[in-house]
């Protein structure tokens, strides 16, 4: 390939990154991975000018302008940073800020690096005028309306400060509130959010700014741009930040020399992780403003800062199996289960795989070494494989063909990554999945219906669909039980749970002598079968060889009336029904009427298997004990709350119970559009896709979702189910101002002399409509200041009439 070609593919490749990690929220490759390419682009277009491009990545920031918001200038640019992996090149910076400043004595400042959403905040005497996400740089998206919700930025600032000003910073998203938002979308059988950065930056492009204030996101300012500012050097600069209100973070630290910088990264590489919330890097910037005005900039970056990146912690384990999980849109996602290690303050035992090109991509196997690091600190992610370490007879990974739960074949759209199973209606996980959906609390909020009391209902055949929960009764529910597996509780094979051998030698002491957890696993570590604990040798020094003995005979005496050869077990597992029925021998053998040869006969050709046992009150503890199994069932107290809690759900309004059905990508906030616009499901049913995409918050694929789910006989019919119990399926009348704007629907664009969300509120008062989007049902686009050219276009376009806010209120008289 010759150069050109070359630039041209790497201009391409980072073009491409950028837009899926800045635009998309999507990144797929390291920091460090795009940083190389930058840096390779970066040298050939300095060895080869006459490939200049005004449009390369190498002069941008990074990433596309979102037309969601309205699109407004940066008073002063938003540069990135140069990133740096070592030390070393820290010092190299420094030589090339001495080399232009003249080797003069320098102080820097040291802050942590956020891993956020870049915000730029202006304030005018003293108030919030705007907030403007970072963009390309050079413009960027107005999110004034979200970021007011964020309770850590100031409206109103304290003290004297200049008339106007820029503060920059990052929206972050702390640990605490992402597992919280990430419960909550488990618990509802919705998938949870990869990160906290990714996920703070979604946040700002909510339409809804009711929906970002529930969020729990915070925000870290740390830098001033503007005229005639207060102080003199960016350490001052937080302290008077600080001084007016912003939440100016108190780790920054004033180096005077690159030791001190050097303290404190290292510093900081080992304590980040007891931080509230995420961190990259360090940022070090030469504190003095005028020598900062000296050094200036380069065509993407100040040189007067560099950004040291910490290398994400990892480690390597090994990967035992894949498994794969199937979700309530049957979409599959294959899990790595890995000898449990620890990484990053947690163990961690399971990673995600994605989707089968990222298994293809890193020709991952099961027995392979894998080097697992947490992405985002969060997320554990397997991000290669230690070839060096692969068993010879290693075998490929085929992707599995068919549903692990129903055997159905898996389809894979075309442009998805994703395999799917198809068996909406039959697959029980996407069954079971979308009950819980719609029991949730931001849905029908029905008490008392966990998942496992559903999974409990369900294998007992009592609800199948989500409209079956109105149709149970008290003694349908009254006394209903089921033993469930956690995720530790074995494997399985040939259809029986296998128990790890330190855990079952540890249940089966119970009585038996009594080992300690610590002795069991010595022991569990020296055998590969359970038969095995009679065949080694245990010093004294090692564990309690008394209470070994009493085990061994104990156990003995319970092999004798055992027929081994009805149970299946692997290399350092056990059958649970082989330890079940060792317990319940031994415990006949101790009864008195065990002497009887008749009974005692009887019972060993009758030996008690798992489904008896599970019901025996004696062996609860020892069955909890050994396979991590718990058993949910359905008491008095609890029918009671279900049946009444059920009935009160009738009550909820229509936008909450659409939701609940579990139309493939409508949320809350779509959900809630939707019901607002239609106002009742008939409406919907007929509504085409042209009408469903000029509604708020509804693209495309959203739109295509809600047809294809209302062309559905069976989702029809299960609606018509939840309508004759008494479900709400339509939004409750208004009472109007006027029905001046009747049939006339209006998309609002630009700022105005009230807010806009005044201006909808009087559209809808008066019998009108608010569409998110022109299209060719718009009535009139209300033109306000600032509108953004886009919407003019389609306009003009489309021959929108266009009215300004005087215009409008002159149709209300």
């Amino acid at each position: 390939m010759d150069i050109q070609n070359t630039i041209q593919t790497l201009r391409e490749e980072l073009n491409q990154h950028n837009y899926n990690y800045y635009v998309l929220d999507q990144g797929i490759i390291s920091d460090y991975e795009f940083d190389l390419k930058l840096k390779q682009l970066q040298e050939l277009e300095s060895l080869y000018p006459e490939y200049f491009d005004d449009n390369s990545p190498s002069q941008r920031v990074g990433g596309a302008i979102t037309k969601n918001f309205q699109t407004v200038p940066h008073d002063y640019r938003m540069y990135s940073l140069d990133n740096s992996y070592s030390k070393e090149e820290v010092l190299d910076w420094e030589k090339r800020v001495q080399k232009v400043l003249g080797d003069v004595p320098l102080e820097f400042t040291c802050e942590l690096k956020y891993d956020g959403a870049s915000i730029s905040i202006t304030y005018e005497d003293g108030k919030l005028k705007r907030a403007v996400t970072r963009g390309d740089g050079f413009q960027g998206d107005d999110v004034t309306n979200n970021i007011k919700t964020i309770k850590s930025v100031p409206l109103k600032l304290k003290g004297e400060f200049p008339a106007k000003f820029d503060i920059r910073g990052e929206i972050i998203l702390p640990f605490a509130g992402f597992e919280k938002m990430n419960q909550d979308l488990v618990e509802i059988g919705e998938t949870p959010y990869s990160n906290p950065r990714n996920t703070a930056s979604g946040s700002l492009k909510l339409q809804d700014s009711a929906e970002v204030a529930k969020r729990p996101l915070d925000c870290l300012l740390y830098f001033i741009v503007g005229n005639n500012l207060p102080f003199k050097s960016q350490f001052e600069g937080l302290e008077v930040a600080r001084k007016w209100g912003f939440k100016a973070p108190v780790e920054a630290k004033l180096a005077h020399n690159l030791n001190e910088v050097f303290d404190f990264i290292d510093y900081w590489d080992t304590h980040r992780h007891n931080l509230p919330y995420e961190t990259d890097g360090v940022v070090i910037k030469v504190n003095s403003f005028y020598h900062q005005d000296e050094l200036g900039f380069t065509a993407k970056s100040p040189r007067w800062a560099i950004a040291y990146k910490f290398k994400s912690e990892q480690v390597s384990t090994k990967l035992n199996s894949i498994s794969y999980q199937v979700g309530r849109t049957g979409a599959i996602t294959p899990v790595a289960n890995l000898e449990a290690v620890q990484l990053a303050g947690t163990i961690v035992k399971r990673a995600s795989l994605h989707n089968s090109d990222q298994i293809a991509k890193l020709d991952i196997r099961i027995g392979d070494t894998v080097f697992v690091e947490k992405g985002g600190e969060i997320i554990p992610k397997i991000i290669a494989v230690d070839l060096s370490k692969r068993s010879e007879d290693s075998e490929f990974t085929e992707y599995i063909t068919h549903c692990p739960e129903c055997k159905t074949l898996l389809v894979r759209n075309e442009g998805e990554a994703n395999h799917y199973c198809p068996n909406f209606y039959g697959c029980p996980p996407q069954i079971i999945g979308r009950i819980q959906h719609f029991v949730s609390r931001k849905a029908m909020d029905i008490e008392g219906l966990g998942g496992g009391t559903i999974d409990l209902l369900y294998f007992n055949k009592k609800i199948l669909d989500y409209s079956d929960l109105y149709f149970l009764k008290y003694e349908h529910i009254f006394g209903l039980e089921k033993w469930l597996d956690n995720e530790n509780a074995g494997n399985k094979y040939n259809s029986q749970l296998q128990v790890k051998l330190d855990k079952a030698i540890y249940g089966l002491s119970k009585g038996w002598g009594n080992l300690t957890l610590d002795d069991c696993i010595k022991i569990g570590n020296k055998i590969v079968s359970i038969n095995d604990v009679f065949n080694i040798n245990v010093l004294e020094s090692e564990i309690d060889s008394k209470k070994y003995k009493v085990f061994l005979d104990k156990m003995s005496s319970a092999k004798k009336i055992i027929q081994e050869t009805n149970y299946s077990s692997f290399d350092h597992y056990v059958s649970l029904n082989y330890l079940l029925d060792l317990k319940f021998s031994s415990y006949f053998l101790n009864d008195i009427f065990m002497q009887n040869s008749l009974i005692k006969m009887n019972y060993i050709d009758n030996l008690l298997t798992l489904e008896t046992l599970k019901n025996d009150k004696k062996f609860e503890a020892f069955v909890v004990s050994i396979s991590d199994r718990n058993r949910v069932g359905i008491k008095d107290q609890s029918a009671k709350i279900i049946i009444e809690s059920i009935k009160k759900s009738k009550e909820i309004p229509f936008e909450k119970v659409l939701f609940a059905i579990g139309i493939n990508d409508v949320g809350e906030v779509g959900a809630k559009n939707l019901a607002i616009h239609f106002k009742n499901i008939e409406n919907l049913y007929k509504a085409s896709h042209e009408e469903l995409i000029a509604i708020r918050d509804i693209g495309e694929s959203t739109a295509k979702n809600i047809i294809t789910f209302f062309n559905n006989a069976h989702n029809v019919e299960i609606i018509d189910r939840l309508k004759n119990c008494g479900l709400t399926f339509h939004s409750e009348s208004k009472k109007l101002e006027s029905n001046k704007l009747d049939t006339l629907t209006f998309v609002i664009s630009g700022t105005f002399r009230i807010e806009r969300n005044q201006l909808k509120k009087i559209v809808e008062e008066n019998g009108g409509k608010v569409s998110g989007s022109i299209s060719k049902s718009t009535s009139y686009l209300i033109v306000g200041e600032n509108m953004g050219p886009a919407k003019r276009e389609k306009a003009e376009k489309d021959q929108i009439k266009m009215i300004s806010e005087d215009e409008f209120f002159k149709l209300l008289q």
